[in-house]
């Protein structure tokens, strides 16, 4: 189903049925942000008339997004009545990437209630049955809670309206299927889509950026992702694969790529690359790039450095995204916003070496590292609320 535009900043209103969902998710968003609140201060916070606030809370009161909670006291007049989220609905997240999986128990308003990490078998064929096995555990540990559905962003482009992937080239087991073989084994609504995407639409829909600015997330992990969010929607191109500047040749001479192509940005500019670039300089090699991050905060000058090379290599991309979309702000996701003031610097000064008709905001994303557990919330409540 398209996705639809949301515009939930401040104090926006409307008069269409567009803007039924876009208050009513600004409405939910205040009380997910603000809670406790009464209705009153709700109309303030949101610029939205008393009238269409009373409505919308009795409507959200009578679905069970939210609940009644404690009676205010003021010198006069009629008591306020508190609201808050309905503590016992809740999501469940997964932020799959090639090789291992985080599965999360959160609330309805992103709030991480449990977590685990599973290691997925390096025999693709069982892959899927493990991830099932760290559902079914996850929902068995909570069997209190009411779940919404189940959220999951993935490292590759995949088409809603095919119910598959159209291009993972960094997993090398049937991540297509995965949609299907949890619905039928849980029975749960299950919203699925690249995580660049997820994030952008993460941003928006819990009011971390304006919805009425143009956005590019560029999730940095294993491969470089990006998902654009323009004119109030999600841009996603013919077949759902519009955003894959990862894949964008920079060195035709260059290493290769998971793609079956040369030198493309995420061969320069991923974690990998960042892992790469630290054991050309020292002849050793790190782990993982956990590890390249926590020999860096240590002031490991080899592992700062190479990081700041991965950097630049981002800004240069980020400078090809500026260029092509002018967007009003990038939004970095991935592991390597723990270091961001680090990373910042040689980001945004790679993108300024060159000309620009317009240079945008570089950010990194508000949930930090967990914004890829908080994007499979975003997919849930984005489909389920309105």
């Amino acid at each position: 189903m398209p996705t639809p535009r949301f515009f939930m900043k401040d104090k926006l209103n409307a008069s269409n049925r567009i803007a039924r969902q876009i208050n009513r998710s600004l409405i939910f968003n205040q009380i997910r942000i603000k809670q406790p609140i009464s209705r009153a201060d709700l109309a303030r916070a949101s610029g939205l008339q008393r009238s269409t606030v009373s409505l919308i809370v009795e409507e959200l009161l009578a679905e069970s997004w939210i609940v009644e909670g404690s009676t205010g006291q003021i010198p006069r007049g009629r008591k306020p009545t508190f609201l808050n989220l309905n503590g016992q609905r809740g999501v469940l997240a997964l932020d799959i990437h090639p090789a291992q999986t985080t599965l999360a128990v959160t609330d309805l308003g992103g709030k991480i209630i449990a977590q685990d990490r599973i290691i997925l078998p390096e025999n693709p064929q069982k892959v899927i049955g493990a991830i099932l096995d760290g559902i079914s555990r996850m929902i068995g540990a909570h069997s209190d809670r009411c779940f919404e559905g189940i959220g999951i962003s993935l490292p590759g482009r995949f088409n809603p309206s095919l119910r598959g992937a159209v291009f993972a080239p960094n997993v090398e087991w049937p991540i297509g299927r995965l949609k299907s073989k949890v619905e039928q084994a849980t029975g749960l609504p299950v919203v699925v889509d690249n995580v660049a995407n997820a994030c952008a639409l993460s941003e928006v829909w819990f009011g971390y950026s304006n919805g009425m600015s143009n956005l590019v997330v560029v999730n940095v992990s294993e491969g470089i992702g990006t998902g654009i969010f323009a004119n109030g929607s999600l841009l996603r191109g013919e077949g759902g694969a519009a955003g894959e500047f990862g894949h964008v040749q920079l060195d035709p001479a260059g290493l290769p790529c998971g793609c079956g192509s040369r030198g493309c940005w995420e061969t320069v500019a991923s974690n990998r690359a960042g892992m790469r670039y630290y054991a050309e300089r020292t002849q050793r090699a790190v782990p993982s790039f956990d590890a390249l991050l926590q020999l860096a905060e240590s002031g490991d000058d080899a592992a700062i450095e190479a990081l700041r090379t991965m950097c630049r290599a981002l800004g240069r991309g980020m400078h090809m995204i500026a260029s092509a979309l002018a967007p009003s702000e990038i939004v970095v996701v991935g592991d390597i916003t723990a270091l961001w003031a680090v990373a910042y610097p040689a980001m945004f000064d790679e993108m300024r070496r060159y000309p620009l008709v317009r240079v945008p905001a570089v950010r990194a994303a508000h949930e930090g590292n967990l914004a890829r557990l908080s994007s499979a919330v975003a997919l849930i409540m984005n489909e389920r609320l309105p």
